[in-house]
């Protein structure tokens, strides 16, 4: 099985639905903004560490945190390692990275999304929220007229 754990930005962009409507309606409308090449960020935090800014990727299947990040959060008992992860990255190399529990990232100002799992990569300096977290807050929604991401679910 072939993974890709090197963030690409992919965003979807769907027709206005009753689904997607619903969606927006009974759950949390996040404001994104653009950094530029596409790429959108959205404001939250981090449970045990405070503010983050994470770039928003759904084909990046984890979260990804910094080791600095991660550092800080296992110090604070906010995080703790769950497995190693082998996989072949976007330029065709294999790595083996580790993967943590954290406790919770907040998506904008009230979206709590708990127990995530994250894997550290070396190297990166950015957050990345990926589907381990989008996932459990599913269905979710990505907008870019005004730029938002719609999440269904909070509080998971």
């Amino acid at each position: 099985m072939r993974f890709f754990l090197v963030p690409t930005i992919l965003v979807w962009v769907t027709g206005f639905t009753a689904a997607a409507a619903r969606a927006g309606e009974s759950g949390m409308s996040v404001p994104m903004y653009d950094k530029g090449f596409s790429t959108y960020y959205v404001a939250g935090h981090i449970a045990g560490l405070g503010a983050a800014e994470f770039m928003v990727d759904t084909g990046s299947a984890y979260v990804i945190l910094s080791q600095k990040t991660i550092k800080a959060l296992k110090a604070r008992g906010a995080a703790r390692y769950l497995r190693d992860l082998s996989g072949v990255m976007a330029d065709g190399s294999r790595a083996t990275v580790p993967v943590f529990l954290v406790r919770s990232i907040h998506v904008g100002d009230d979206c709590e999304i708990r127990d995530v799992e994250a894997v550290v990569l070396p190297n990166t300096s950015r957050q990345i929220l990926g589907l381990s977290a989008l996932r459990k807050a599913a269905p979710f929604t990505l907008a870019l007229e005004p730029p938002r991401l719609d999440l269904s679910r909070c509080g998971v």
